[in-house]
């Protein structure tokens, strides 16, 4: 037994966060993150409160307009306007009440004043608020204009009853806080995206779009709705549809629904799924009951009609690859995963979904027989083509590890197995990085390709031109699969590709530059999945016995912010990988069970393309307007200079 005699632990070490400050000392577990996702997260918020408004049928109109600075937006609504009235229990105005207090709002309990709604925290506007140097709130209501301001979620002024105004509606202008965020800068096309999308769910909402630096107006309705969304998502993919006529599917009242579905000649499975207007990057149940509802419909209509081979087995991906769908769904009380709300988790949706689109969609087919073929064909290649794939991967396991390596760069570190399903790639930024790699790696599943010198920048050029530079050449050759026209997945070596650079302009330079190259010549690579970036973190705090691992800066002062009053820490910045041994590494960085792998995927083909040009081709111009439109995300303490 050990004991410790100078520890004491009493009430007195208890720390109570009152009011918003727990928002601010933890902001992170609101918003999920305080980088430019975080930041934008908060904008999110207040739309949603607007969007609810249109939900329930009071709002037909929201107005989201970024201010010339860049780092202040507002979101103005006709709804009904938030209360201004005193409430009787906390006697104070409902404006007030909503943006200084968690978990408050009408969106609880039994009564009626939201049937559908996005935000059933009760944690929106208050957030928002505390993490905003400036917050103010004009309502329209009652026949009057209504203002109060605010300062990191505290009143600066009360509730003001302005000049005498007709119709109604709630106002909110904000910037957030610069203490917060590493950067308060919006970004326009990431808001146009998003509003966008809103508009196609919600085809009778007027949204509207100005941007006070260009002078935009930019009206983003779209009363086509979700079909009018299938195409759009269908051309910026750029792949053909496999037959002309989408599969459509809605229902109205309380449990809304809506579907639209087409097969294209991609290999890739898109499905953007949305819950009250939301959308749930991470999917959940709804896209649960979604995706078994097409699998048994297909299988269903195969089985009737006799379509079958015994020699090949259709498998769910089989039959989703390749489609492009728009799911939304209504829910009266939505369980999201998290405030920030990427995953809906009731479980009834997946029977609620799946009993309304499999018999429709089955019958769809049985009533479309030409369309059907035609899927059922893209299907049955799709099942050819992974079978092929499979036998391929076997007879390359099959060969002796001797001739397996024959055509192998010499400076790969390999790995002893040779399942794909195992094996990982770390591509590392030098020698010294790839030493500490070596030493502290899995020899057994983990390989290391450290590159020797400049990455060449292969936008625009031949796959001829690229591979004459050697460290791209010998990437390929590692990879196993060959590139361009002559790239087999079969011929994959290792399950998981890892571009472990060092966190600095140098490092990101190389990784983008790589990425770059997957993505023209071995996009199936990043489409399968098989891409990843490696997290290391950038600092260690040493305190006492214990160490803490900071992934960045903001992750270091939510770390430093956490330790007691009078730890003194010690606080080490690596520059590089290669100033960390190979024990900290393989801690750190290379043990699956520790480390922070960030997948890399693309939402958009077109986007990708439009990026890369942007930041690698020939044209400076476009870079020049690239380097102008970001330059006032930079950060002063991140630039390495």
């Amino acid at each position: 037994m050990t004991a410790f005699s100078n520890s004491r632990y009493t009430a007195a070490d208890l720390t109570v966060l009152e009011g918003l400050e727990a928002v601010r000392r933890r902001p992170s577990m609101y918003i999920g993150s305080v980088d430019a996702k975080g930041l934008h997260h908060l904008l999110w918020e207040i739309v949603d409160n607007a969007v609810d408004e249109y939900l329930n049928g009071y709002a037909d109109s929201i107005t989201v307009t970024l201010h010339s600075r860049g780092d202040a937006v507002t979101v103005a609504d006709n709804g009904r306007g938030i209360p201004v009235d005193i409430h009787p229990k906390y006697k104070k105005s409902g404006v007030e009440l909503l943006l200084t207090t968690l978990h408050s709002g009408a969106k609880f309990g039994d009564n009626e004043s939201y049937i559908h709604s996005g935000g059933l925290h009760g944690v929106g506007s208050s957030v928002v608020n505390a993490l905003s140097r400036v917050l103010v709130a004009t309502i329209r209501r009652d026949g009057f204009d209504w203002q109060q301001s605010f300062s990191r979620g505290m009143p600066t002024s009360r509730l003001q009853k302005l000049a005498p105004a007709r119709g109604h509606g709630t106002t909110i202008y904000f910037e957030p806080d610069e203490k917060i965020f590493k950067t308060t800068h919006f970004d326009p096309e990431v808001i146009r995206h998003r509003l966008e999308d809103m508009a196609f769910i919600h085809h009778g909402l007027t949204i509207t779009l100005k941007i006070e630096a260009t002078d935009e107006v930019i009206d983003l309705s779209h009363p086509g709705g979700i079909p009018e969304f299938l195409d759009k998502l269908i051309a910026d993919g750029q792949k053909p549809k496999v037959a002309d006529s989408p599969f459509l599917l809605s229902r109205n009242g309380e449990g809304k629904i809506e579907v639209a579905l087409q097969w294209t000649e991609s290999t890739d499975e898109v499905i953007r799924s949305y819950v009250n207007g939301i959308r749930t990057s991470d999917g959940g149940t709804h896209e649960k009951g979604f995706k078994d509802a097409i699998v048994k419909a297909v299988r269903n209509f195969m089985e009737t009609h006799g379509v079958k081979d015994k020699k090949l087995e259709i498998t769910a991906n089989d039959i989703r690859e390749g489609i492009v769908a728009v799911l939304s769904v209504f829910v009266r009380e939505p369980m999201f995963q998290g405030q920030t709300k990427e995953r809906l988790n009731n479980p009834e949706m997946v029977s609620i979904v799946e009993s309304f689109v499999r018999p429709a969609f089955e019958a769809w087919l049985n009533a479309n027989m030409s369309v059907a073929d035609q899927i059922i064909g893209r299907i049955v290649l799709a099942a050819r083509a992974r079978l092929a794939s499979r036998e391929a991967a076997q007879e390359v396991k099959r060969k002796s590890p001797g001739s397996r390596r024959l055509s192998l760069p010499g400076k790969l570190a390999d790995c002893q197995s040779s399942n794909p399903e195992e094996t990982e790639l770390f591509v590392v930024e030098g020698d010294s990085a790839g030493g500490s790699a070596k030493q502290g790696r899995n020899n057994k599943t983990q390989a290391v390709l450290p590159l020797r010198g400049k990455i060449l920048n292969a936008e625009g050029l031949t796959l001829q031109k690229a591979l004459t530079n050697q460290e791209l050449a010998d990437f390929v050759a590692a990879v196993g699969t060959g590139a361009g026209e002559k790239f087999d997945i079969g011929g994959l070596r290792y399950g998981k590709i890892i571009l472990l650079m060092d966190a600095d302009s140098d490092g990101y330079h190389i990784s983008t530059l790589l990425l770059d190259f997957i993505f023209r010549q071995m996009p199936d690579l990043i489409r399968r999945g098989h891409v990843y970036l490696g997290h290391p973190p950038l600092y260690r705090i040493q305190v006492g016995k214990e160490t803490y691992w900071a992934r960045d800066d903001a992750h270091k002062e939510e770390i430093l912010s956490g330790l007691r009053a009078n730890a003194k820490p010690e606080i080490t910045r690596f520059k590089g990988l290669g100033e960390m041994d190979a024990k900290v590494l393989a801690e750190t960085t290379l043990d699956p069970r520790k480390r922070t792998l960030l997948q890399v995927q693309i939402d958009s083909n077109l986007e990708a393309d439009r990026m890369f040009v942007s930041l690698l081709g020939k044209d400076p111009a476009e870079r020049y307007r690239f380097i102008m439109d970001s330059a006032a995300l930079a950060v002063a303490e991140e630039l390495d200079v």
